[in-house]
């Protein structure tokens, strides 16, 4: 199995694409470009599903380190958990820097392969259709960011050249969901501006036909409130954000 079709088909199985929890690692293993996509699952035989994967993914979140995402055949069982640590061995080269995002409970197999250099734990946010309410702000003009998605900001020439002052991007947008981005400079922070651009965002992929989702650090406390003002909700799920390195083999 050569083609990244060909394995896009073989993976597919172990990914729910309308569950919000599955969102991120649907989209870099099923969506990304193929160009800017490394995909790696075990041997199998044509046609075969297989039981696992590794992507790597090049992305803009940093140009020299590859976000990883998986999909591993972990439980209790020393087999299946051997297998997942083989998958990553087999995915990626011993010192090499990464950035890995994986649900929380990979993380006793993370912190056995891996040396972590930080560690974040991430909430899950979707937007409740039913809680929202768009916001009407004159200031909020629309634009392209990053691969032609959409963008939405307020600037201002207070200080006589135009900034931008609040800014609400897509990380990564899906056929069913996208995650916004927001940044707010700290001197313009409690005036809704964030609020304002990411209603905004939120209101465009609803027009698409998707579910905006927001995902925020656990101790992230302003974005928390700004994304549960806006009507999104915590879906329970929990998603681990490392910067780590494979360690060798001993």
């Amino acid at each position: 199995m050569t083609g990244i079709q060909d394995k896009r088909r073989a993976i597919r199985h172990l990914l729910r694409e309308d569950e919000p929890a599955d969102a991120m690692a649907a989209y870099y293993a099923l969506y990304h470009p193929d160009d800017k996509t490394t995909l790696v699952v075990p041997p199998t035989t044509e046609g075969q599903r297989a039981n696992g994967y590794v992507a790597l993914s090049r992305t803009g979140i940093d140009l020299f380190r590859p976000l990883v995402t998986m999909r591993l055949p972990t439980d209790r069982d020393p087999a299946a958990v051997q297998a997942a640590a083989d998958l990553l061995r087999l995915a990626l080269g011993s010192g090499q820097p990464v950035i890995l995002s994986a649900p929380v409970r990979y993380m006793p197999l993370l912190r056995a392969l891996f040396d972590i250099q930080s560690e974040e734990q991430l909430r899950l946010y979707a937007l409740a259709a039913r809680a929202f309410e768009p916001i009407v702000n004159v200031l909020v003009t629309r634009g392209v960011g990053a691969g032609g998605l959409a963008r939405y900001t307020i600037r201002s020439a207070q200080s006589g050249q135009e900034e931008v002052m609040a800014d609400a991007t897509l990380n990564w947008q899906s056929p069913r969901y996208g995650e916004i981005a927001v940044n707010t400079r700290p001197q313009h922070r409690r005036q809704g501006w964030g609020r304002s651009v990411v209603a905004a965002l939120s209101q465009h992929l609803l027009d698409s036909g998707r579910t905006p989702l927001y995902v925020v650090s656990e101790e992230n406390a302003a974005s928390i409130q700004l994304a549960e003002s806006v009507g999104f909700r915590d879906t329970g799920a929990r998603e681990l954000f490392l910067q780590a390195a494979l360690r060798g083999q001993r």
